[in-house]
């Protein structure tokens, strides 16, 4: 067995690292699923996304607030022109828009995780990932832009919200397989 860390640009709370097992025997007694589980272990493992995805909507929910947050006690310190920069129509206009994100993200959240506690939900998880990551990039994205330069910085957490709102589209399925391979195949699959 050996492996490695990877570096990352974000998430800097959750560790990447690549494991390799080579010729690594497994006893009959520790085997994934005991005997009716052998060659199983892909199947076990795509049933624990549905989980993992909704899990990650959240946490896109929780970086779009922390952004939001953010950007909008920015907008009221920052004076630019003799007034704060809340006050000029095109900042109301994008913190409108990330609050209202914000929160559609979180109602979609909590009605997923309601379906998944009652055994449904499996279609609308990857849906709701698919969505609230995306989200979660744009609103990450408008509260650098109301920074303004400040917001590329690394003193300033929108910097680090940013980059950690960019690779939660890609944990769980990236964006475009769970759209093409999971939404879209088992949408065609319910008209048929």
């Amino acid at each position: 067995m050996e492996g490695r860390a990877i570096d990352t640009i974000g998430y800097r709370g959750m560790h990447s690292y690549e494991i390799a097992f080579d010729n690594w025997f497994v006893s009959e007694a520790n085997q994934v699923g005991g005997e009716q589980g052998l060659g199983k272990g892909f199947y076990y493992q795509m049933a624990g996304f549905e989980n993992g995805r909704l899990q990650t909507a959240a946490r896109a929910v929780g970086v779009m607030q922390a952004a939001y947050e953010d950007a909008h006690q920015y907008a009221l310190d920052r004076v630019v022109f003799g007034q704060p920069i809340a006050e000029y129509q095109l900042t109301q206009a994008k913190l409108g828009r990330m609050v209202v994100l914000t929160q559609a993200a979180r109602q979609f959240s909590y009605e997923v995780a309601k379906l998944m506690a009652n055994g449904g939900g499996i279609l609308e998880a990857s849906m709701v990932k698919a969505y609230v990551c995306k989200a979660a990039e744009w609103v990450s994205r408008e509260a650098m832009q109301i920074h303004g330069g400040f917001g590329y910085a690394e003193e300033y957490n929108v910097s680090r919200y940013f980059v950690d709102a960019r690779v939660l589209s890609i944990f769980e399925g990236a964006d475009e397989t769970l759209c093409l391979k999971v939404i879209a195949r088992r949408m065609l699959d319910a008209v048929k």
